[in-house]
């Protein structure tokens, strides 16, 4: 059964393939022990960075790049991601090895790098059929996910060696400032403005409540289970976006995707991860469990809710300029803005329920 759990690739999807010939001469300088040309084949998902599997016989490495496309200064950046990653490995197992990375753009027109390949299970919109979990065993994996979070929220930046990753202090503030810059310079004509959640963002943003090691995209596609014990976690990926800030704002950007069974529909036609299954913890539950484990407390986490709702519909908005001004082909980002749409009325709900609109 373990087998038939791990996580597969697929044929790259069209436009993203890669050249097995620039790869094997990369990959020869850090494995001359390699043979043959390497088969590629692509992981699913990735609308920012994109992953595949670089296989030589029964070896097998990650490799990561940044999207095909017009990219904005000082994005997808991989060479960053990489070297986050190095750090953070010695006091976070559940970080990838990286094997190497490559800042020659000739070789395939951008930088990228290659890591260790995990085999484990990797959960998306739901659980494949073979996966048997009843709810007590789900919400066993359920908090051994979270706790996973609440781990990295406990290293100390200095110690590993991130102390000059990013600002620091000011993050709560820097974010909604720069979130909003990103959103309005990402405008389209059938894109919601947000202006009113914006602005009640600003108003109410709290002061750091600490600043730690923060993922800034920790969910359950970027969380690799163990294939023999699916209730325990052996990788946690994608540190693309990883910094120092606000451990609260990580876990409010978590919530964003969190998306429960009795959740309404429009909420539900967004959901990509099974957080919607008997046993897994609802988003209140996620909090209080979270709160319970580390050593913060708040009186209310309805500004970092409406922060993680904000800052996706502002991530898929970017996604979404790209689509609308034929940068990229990809037909998964054509609802992006009605999804937008219904993340604004989101923040605005949720702003009325919090009694400070």
């Amino acid at each position: 059964m373990s087998q038939a759990l791990i996580d597969q690739p697929a044929d790259p999807r069209s436009g993203e393939e890669l050249d097995p010939v620039a790869v094997d001469a990369f990959m020869r300088k850090h494995r001359p022990e390699l043979e043959g040309l390497p088969k590629i084949r692509q992981f699913p998902g990735g609308a920012s960075n994109l992953t595949y599997e670089v296989r030589y016989g029964d070896t097998a490495f990650v490799l990561r790049r940044p999207p095909f496309g017009q990219i904005p200064r000082g994005a997808h950046d991989m060479l960053r991601e990489a070297r986050v990653m190095e750090a953070l490995k010695p006091h976070y197992p559940c970080v990838p090895t990286v094997i190497a990375a490559c800042e020659d753009e000739s070789l395939m027109g951008c930088s990228f790098f290659i890591m260790e390949r995990l085999e484990g299970i990797i959960l998306r919109e739901d659980f494949p059929p073979e996966l048997d979990l009843d709810p007590g065993m789900t919400r066993k994996m359920c908090l051994s996910v979270i706790d996973r979070l609440v781990e990295l929220h406990t290293i100390d930046p200095a110690r590993a060696g991130l102390e000059g990753m990013a600002k620091g202090a000011g993050y709560v503030e820097r974010q909604i400032t720069g979130w909003s810059n990103r959103y309005r310079k990402a405008m389209t004509d059938d894109a919601a403005d947000f202006e009113k959640v914006m602005a009640w963002l600003d108003a109410h943003r709290p002061d750091d409540i600490a600043i730690r090691v923060i993922h800034n995209d920790f969910r359950f596609d970027n969380v690799v289970l163990d294939p023999e014990d699916p209730q325990q976690v052996i990788g946690i990926l994608d540190w693309e976006m990883a910094t120092l800030g606000d451990p609260l704002m990580d876990l409010g950007n978590t919530l964003a995707y969190w998306i429960e069974a009795d959740d309404e529909p429009a909420f539900q036609a967004m959901r990509r991860q099974p957080t919607h299954r008997p046993g897994m913890l609802n988003r209140e539950e996620v909090v209080d469990y979270y709160l319970g484990k580390s050593s913060f407390s708040i009186e209310t986490f309805a500004f970092y809710e409406i922060y993680g709702l904000f800052r996706l519909a502002a991530i898929i908005q970017q996604i979404y300029y790209r689509y609308y001004h034929g940068q990229t082909s990809d037909r998964r980002f054509a609802g992006f803005a009605e999804a937008g749409r219904y993340l604004e009325s989101r923040c605005l709900e949720k702003i009325r329920a919090s009694g400070s609109d």
